[in-house]
């Protein structure tokens, strides 16, 4: 009977709370827009955003604040348009989910 009572509080031990997941989840959707965005496939012009600009976007887009470096009309092609309206799709999804 032991035995299956140390197995109980050892998974319980590995749980996540819901409060975790999210920060996680916020943390890797932001580390991935990031690095897509600086992709030079992301801009118009190839080394046009750095790294930090891309967090920056990255990080604004998944939070819904709407603050932006750089013009997103103009700086961004096709594929980082869409990658900026997925991270916006994906973070409020994260919200409302949670």
């Amino acid at each position: 009977m032991e035995p299956a009572i140390i197995k109980k509080d050892i998974r319980k031990k590995n749980r996540l709370t819901p409060s975790q997941v999210l920060v996680i989840f916020f943390f890797l959707l932001i580390t991935a827009g990031g690095l897509l965005l600086a992709l030079p496939a992301a801009t118009v012009e190839e080394g046009s955003l750095g790294l930090v600009n891309a967090f920056f976007t990255s990080t604004s887009a998944v939070c819904v604040t709407g603050l932006v470096v750089v013009d997103t009309g103009t700086t961004f092609t096709l594929f980082g348009k869409i990658v900026i309206m997925m991270l916006i799709q994906f973070g409020g999804l994260g919200i409302m989910t949670f």
